[in-house]
Parts: structure tokens; C-alpha cells; sequence
């Protein structure tokens, strides 16, 4: 065991404990100011491990926790603990100063080549690894618990929690996500169902969004000519930071099975064509554009399973053969905070919660925020943090 040790004993001890519990793999130890960080791949056997971070406070003891399940794609160091600098100005501590003890839960897709993954890295598989780590803690800490997620992760919370029935289960976070959409949005989620389900059938296990080179690109090179057709005339090519630019701001307008789900994109912010690529002109809103390449940056694979795809979709689609989450098995309270310009005003899911008996349930649209803003906007913790 590798161990970086600060004068933060109190934490170390909690730590060393969840640490013991969890089982086996090779555990770093990170002090920081208040507090310490836990970082352990759980060798269970598999191809690619769970990768589970935890932030402890050094100064005081947890009153409960928080699971921090991250977006498609995205692991808990991109998601929750990004932004990072001596502020700390991340989701992940701005719980750890509520009381909270966060448990980040990786996914294998983030450590994992893409001849690791399978058919079988659907979103059950996902809730089965959530489960496992969630039960080792709870046997060792019996503290009071909540789900928290951020897009694919919300819809992991939300179905982690209607197969939960712990009473130290109180409270589900739901971050820009999307239950079933209702009328014609329900039918197109059935044709992106289709389509990964047809990838799967082909033997195509994964889905590369290809952000993060994109992103990367725009920073070592912004003023460099990109391989993509320009929308004013295609025979021309966006520059390295328009491309990034307008793929952030205008995700829905991308090719893909699944970039229509976003109302308007990943951040808020505006973009002019200019007569030439050149003079094309940008910005975003909330979130800049360094913050996007530190996420990016500390991705593992950055790979989606295509099965979890397909369940997602499914999900949208209220199609209960494929996957359903069983929305009438929720009980503990929701807090579901959608982005207006990401996964948009699309409340069918919370209103099933609530049809079922569950009164606890409240859905909000953050105005003027994009899908990522969520979690890395510079105001995210007065305008969206606030509300759960």
C-alpha cells in the first residue's frame, strides 16, 4: 500500500478503516488543507477495476454520505473534483463542508481498453458495482447515506435507489438527467435505443465521444485548422477552438444517436460565424475553457459501454422490456435539478416518483445553464448546488 501522509491523522484513521472494508487493490493516500483523499482500485478479478475515491474531512467526523456517481464517460476526478486549486471549488467539497464523508464510485469503463468491455456493461452491471461498494461501507460506518449523480449518474442514483431498501438510504441527487420523455421525444428515444442496440448486435461494445482530444486540440493549438466541415460553407474547416467551442455550445446539433437529447449543449455560451473560420467568434458562459481541459484531462479511457447506451436510451424511451427503472420503488427523497440548456424542462420521471406516493420529490430548471455548467460552472454552487 502506497500511502501520502500529511499531518491529517483523523482522516487517516476513517480512511484506513473504509479502506480495510472495501478489500484489496492499492490504495494513495492525498492530504490537503482540511482534509484527505482515498484512492483505491478494487481488485476484484475483472478485466478493469471500480475505482473508489474518498474525501474525508480531517477536522471533524462525517454525519453521513454522499455517493458522487459521474457522468457517462466521466470519472469522479473529471466530474466532482474539478475545479481544482487551492479554493477547492468542486462539488465534492463543497458536500465534505455539509458534513458529508464523499464516496466517489468510478466506473470499470474509465480504467478499461476497449477490448475490455462487453455486452454486459449495461446499467445493472453498474448498480451491482454501486451496491457492492455501498454495502462494504455500510457495514463498517452505518451513517446515513444518499445517492448523488450527474447525468448517466443520475440515472444510476435513481436506479440504485429504487432497488435500495435501507432505511439509512435518505435522499437521491439527480443532476441533469432524464427519465422518460413523453410524446414524440419518447418515440425518437426508442430509435436511439435501436440504433446502440444495433451496434451490440455488430459487435461494437463501446462509444467514444471524442471530446477530450477535441478539447486538447483547442488548447495546444487553438488557431490550427480541425478535420471538420464548417457549417457556412463545409468545403472549409473549423479552427481547433471554434470546433471545441461550437461542439460545447451546440452539442445538439453534432451527428450522434444521442447529442438530441441535449436541449442545447454541454456549456452555455454563444457563437457567430465570420465570413472565414477564422473570424468566427465565441465564448462560454459558465464555464471556461481551461476548466474543460482540466476535466477532460483527467480521464482514464474516457469510453462509454455501448450497453449502457442502449439502457439509457431505453430508459428515455419508457421502454420497461429493455430497462426499466422501477420508479414506484423510490422512497427516499429526490431532489432533481435539471439545466435548461442541457437536459432541458422534462419532469415525466419525477412526476412518476410522485404519482407512486412518494411526496418528497422536487424537480428545478437551473435557467441559462449548460449540461456541464452543472458541476463546474464558476457559480454553480449559488445557482444549482443550492437547490438540493
Amino acid at each position: 500500500m502506497e500511502r501520502q501522509h500529511g499531518d491529517a491523522a483523523k482522516g487517516t484513521g476513517l480512511l484506513t478503516r473504509i479502506e480495510r472494508a472495501l478489500g484489496t487493490g492499492t490504495a494513495v493516500y492525498l492530504p490537503g488543507n482540511g482534509w484527505i483523499r482515498l484512492t483505491l482500485p478494487l481488485d476484484d478479478g475483472g478485466p478493469a477495476p471500480v475505482t473508489v475515491d474518498v474525501i474525508a474531512d480531517t477536522r471533524r467526523a462525517p454525519q453521513g454520505i454522499a455517493y458522487l456517481l459521474p457522468g457517462g464517460g466521466l470519472n469522479f476526478a473529471a466530474d466532482f473534483f474539478t475545479p481544482g486549486g487551492p479554493d477547492d471549488h468542486n462539488l465534492a467539497h463543497a458536500l465534505r463542508r455539509r458534513g458529508l464523508l464523499v464516496v466517489g464510485v468510478t466506473p470499470r469503463e474509465d480504467a478499461a481498453s476497449a477490448a475490455d468491455i462487453t455486452a454486459d456493461w449495461g446499467l445493472a452491471a453498474h448498480r451491482r458495482d454501486l451496491a457492492r461498494v455501498v454495502d462494504a461501507l455500510d457495514s463498517v460506518l452505518r451513517l446515513p447515506y444518499q445517492y448523488a449523480g450527474h447525468s448517466a449518474g443520475a440515472a444510476l442514483a435513481l436506479d440504485a435507489a429504487s432497488h435500495d431498501t435501507s432505511q439509512r438510504l435518505r435522499r437521491v441527487v439527480a443532476l441533469d438527467t432524464t427519465g422518460p420523455y413523453t410524446g414524440d421525444l419518447a418515440l425518437r428515444a426508442a430509435d436511439t435505443r435501436d440504433a446502440y442496440a444495433t451496434q451490440l448486435a455488430q459487435g461494437v461494445h463501446i462509444v467514444d465521444p471524442g471530446l477530450t482530444a477535441v478539447i486538447a486540440k483547442a488548447v495546444a493549438d487553438p488557431d490550427g485548422v480541425s478535420a471538420a466541415p464548417w457549417p457556412p460553407d463545409p468545403t472549409r474547416r473549423f479552427t481547433h477552438a471554434g470546433l471545441a467551442h461550437f461542439a460545447l455550445i451546440r452539442t445538439a446539433a453534432l451527428p450522434g444517436p444521442a447529442n438530441w437529447i441535449y436541449a442545447r449543449g454541454h456549456s452555455a455560451g454563444s457563437y457567430t460565424f465570420g465570413t472565414t473560420p477564422d473570424e468566427d467568434r465565441f465564448g462560454l458562459t459558465h464555464t471556461p475553457l481551461a476548466t474543460w481541459h482540466a476535466a477532460t484531462a483527467a480521464l482514464g479511457s474516457g469510453l462509454l459501454p455501448t450497453a449502457l447506451m442502449r439502457d439509457l436510451a431505453a430508459v428515455w424511451a419508457g421502454d420497461g422490456s429493455t430497462y426499466r427503472i422501477a420508479w414506484d420503488r423510490i422512497r427516499a427523497e429526490v431532489a432533481w435539478v435539471n439545466t435548461e440548456l442541457g437536459r432541458g424542462d422534462h419532469p415525466h420521471g419525477a412526476e412518476l416518483i410522485r404519482a407512486s406516493g412518494n411526496d418528497r420529490v422536487a424537480f428545478r430548471v437551473v435557467p441559462g445553464y449548460g449540461h456541464g455548467d452543472a458541476v463546474w460552472g464558476t457559480e454553480a454552487a449559488k445557482d444549482v448546488w443550492s437547490l438540493f
